[in-house]
């Protein structure tokens, strides 16, 4: 039996995962990483992307976060996102179409226009994209 680890996954609106996992990837402020029981405590700020996961039974998971913290202690792991939402739950045209309507946004620059809101906005529609590329893959799509 594989080594696992308890697992809490919570958006400002509800806990859209809890239980035990094998292991746990998310993107951190610095990069991706990888959770395994044992790893040590350890607090980071969330980049928007995906958070995979395996459970107990082996099952892979995949999730989208567009900000938030992940917590390991001893015990397991917890995410604290600003959103999260179940990969499956995603739309991918509505994704693509947040995209390019960011991307015209800074092309078509006016005197109202707040850059660091369309690049925050932009990153987010990227990473749900990637997200749900990720899903792809998995189910061999």
């Amino acid at each position: 039996m594989a080594m696992t680890m308890h697992c809490d996954i919570a958006s400002t609106e509800a806990r859209i995962f809890s239980g035990r996992i094998e292991s746990l990837v998310c993107t951190g402020s610095l990069g991706d990483m990888g959770i395994l029981p044992g790893h040590a405590p350890l607090l980071s700020a969330l980049s928007p992307g995906p958070v995979r996961l395996v459970t107990q039974d082996g099952q892979e998971q995949i999730f989208y976060v567009s900000g938030g913290y992940v917590e390991v202690q001893p015990g397991g792991v917890n995410i604290l996102a600003d959103t999260a939402i179940r990969a499956d739950d995603m739309d991918e045209v509505a994704a693509e179409q947040a995209k390019r309507d960011v991307e015209e946004a800074i092309a078509n620059r006016n005197a109202e226009f707040e850059y660091s809101r369309a690049a925050t906005q932009l990153a987010e529609a990227a990473a749900q994209i990637r997200t749900i590329q990720q899903l792809r893959k998995k189910l061999g799509q």
